[in-house]
């Protein structure tokens, strides 16, 4: 049996408001080869809204998967099609959203449920493109959260061909919980993920859920092929300054935290010639500094200043200016918190 070699052993997970194209290139500035994501885009507004806006990205974002919401196979294919035409890198379908929003469009992770018509779209999907096409779920949705049940999710999608499975080790409450609850309220089950991998070794099968640091991972990977970082990548961004030495045997020197800001300020110009409020982007900068010298003074100046009529560059650059430079070399060991 041919063991699988994950092109992608560390990424960050799509989110609802974060995961945009300005955290993304700003992200870029600290690693170069962490697989990244779109928030989700539902089918509908690709094929009847404002594709260009909603698709368009840098080219310096590159590696970069599309994530969909849907569930009608036919559209997802076209969808699927219109991102290849863009040059996304992967394709990914969400069969883990709870939201009340996406649950009225009857996909996300009430998909788990129906895991034919999952295996229908990714066979639509692929058929569409010849980039990979992978599925993002829950370890299980209400009372089908029995390993078996996602074992037979995984057995029948897997039929499909989808190039990997990423699976958020919680369970999701469609009804009870709001999605910011399901994020840390059911219990984690990482060791149902080692099964599944177990089970299906020829499978690429990726976790999610409360992971926090390089040590975290390198346990996981031990396990499985590839972890998913969620919320420590957006509230401790400067985390991945390392990732690409870690995980991928960068020889690339480490950009300390002052670099990458100033590396954003041509992208900042950028934009503000075509109109942008800075605080698209800076809102996603706000976290680099946390828990160093200066850092509240970072937050804060950038806060209450952004927003002012005309403001531009000059309020990063005072914000920078505030907190003292320390090199990658002396940095703490890079680490948070979390559930």
């Amino acid at each position: 049996m041919t063991p699988v070699a994950p092109k992608y052993p560390i990424s960050i997970a799509p989110m609802m408001d974060w995961t945009t194209r300005h955290y993304r290139f700003f992200m870029r500035q600290l690693t170069k080869k962490t697989l990244l994501y779109t928030e989700m885009i539902t089918t509908g507004a690709i094929l009847h809204g404002d594709s260009e806006r909603l698709l368009s990205y840098s080219p310096e974002e590159h590696p970069i998967s599309l994530q969909l919401g849907g569930d009608n196979p036919e559209d997802l294919a076209k969808c699927t099609k219109i991102a290849q035409d863009y040059g996304y890198d992967e394709i990914n379908i969400n069969v883990g959203c709870p939201s009340d929003r996406v649950q009225r469009g009857s996909f996300g992770a009430c998909l788990m449920a129906r895991p034919e018509l999952v295996a229908d779209c990714v066979t639509a999907m692929k058929s569409a493109v010849d980039i990979p096409v992978t599925v993002k779920h829950r370890i299980g949705i209400d009372d089908l959260d029995r390993y078996e049940d996602m074992y037979n999710f995984v057995d029948i999608v897997s039929k499909s061909g989808a190039d990997r499975f990423t699976v958020h080790a919680r369970k999701a409450w469609l009804q009870g919980l709001s999605p910011k609850q399901n994020r840390t309220v059911p219990p984690l089950r990482y060791d149902d993920v080692y099964k599944l991998k177990q089970a299906f070794p020829e499978l690429e099968i990726e976790i999610n859920g409360g992971i926090a640091t390089w040590e975290q991972c390198d346990e996981h990977l031990k396990q499985v092929d590839a972890a998913m970082l969620g919320r420590a990548a957006y509230e401790n961004p400067y985390l991945f300054a390392t990732a690409d030495q870690h995980f991928f045997g960068s020889s690339d020197p480490v950009l300390s935290r002052h670099e990458a800001v100033e590396a954003m300020y041509p992208y900042m110009e950028r934009w503000l010639e075509r109109d942008l409020y800075l605080n698209h982007i800076t809102r996603h900068m706000l976290n680099l500094f946390k828990g160093q010298p200066g850092g509240k003074f970072w937050r804060r100046h950038i806060s209450e200043n952004i927003n002012k009529a005309g403001a531009g560059i000059e309020v990063v650059e005072a914000a920078l200016a505030g907190v003292p430079e320390v090199r990658p070399e002396l940095e703490p060991k890079l680490a948070i918190s979390t559930d």
